[in-house]
């Protein structure tokens, strides 16, 4: 009879072990399923198919893709700075082709290498027709609540945006790992980009 009554509570622990385990699996592959559909859309993109959707049902399409050769990154940037198009990839917060170029990805999974990074580290950024170089100049930790990020498009500059601490266990709260680089060769003075 103890026998028969251990096996569901063990069964029980083993099936939310897993429903658990599945869960902290799903973002990661999820992450780089999307980050191969992507690719395959941005490649039709640069043989001119405009709005080229990964999938189907996608409301975003490619619009660049981000390179830190150094780390050996190479990712793809969606178009709208949505929460959905967050969990697959980078997103591009201002216009790709702006000179001040904002973008924004999850901690956890696209931007985790932005800890990596460092003075002086070579960015690219590609899109259609064109490819622009940013050396790393500036990484800082900024409260949210109280500071916000300023686009300024008389400097050519890339902003990474990702949350912070990027080891957090749990998503979400106030802090943001802001990267500040600057366009190799560009001759505009750097400002400030937030305001308090």
């Amino acid at each position: 009879m103890t026998r028969f009554s251990l096996r569901w509570p063990l069964a029980a622990v083993l099936v939310t072990a897993a429903f658990f385990l599945f869960e902290a699996l799903w973002i990661p592959v999820k992450a780089e399923l999307a980050q191969f559909l992507l690719e395959v859309a941005w490649l039709r993109t640069l043989e001119g198919e405009t709005q080229a959707r990964p999938w189907a049902w996608a409301d975003t399409s490619p619009v660049g893709v981000l390179e830190v050769p150094g780390l050996g990154i190479r990712q793809i940037v969606l178009e709208g700075a949505s929460g959905r198009n967050l969990a697959f990839g980078p997103t591009a917060v201002t216009a790709i082709h702006e000179p001040d170029l904002l973008i924004s990805a999850h901690r956890d999974t696209h931007f985790n290498f932005l800890g990596d990074l460092r003075h002086g580290e070579l960015v690219r950024v590609q899109t259609v027709g064109e490819t622009r170089e940013f050396r790393v100049v500036d990484a800082e930790i900024i409260d949210s609540r109280d500071s916000e990020l300023v686009v300024d498009p008389g400097v050519d500059r890339l902003t990474l945006v990702t949350c912070y601490p990027l080891d957090a266990p749990v998503a979400g709260g106030p802090l943001r790992l802001v990267v500040t680089a600057e366009k190799v060769g560009s001759t505009a003075p750097s400002r400030s980009k937030r305001v308090q």
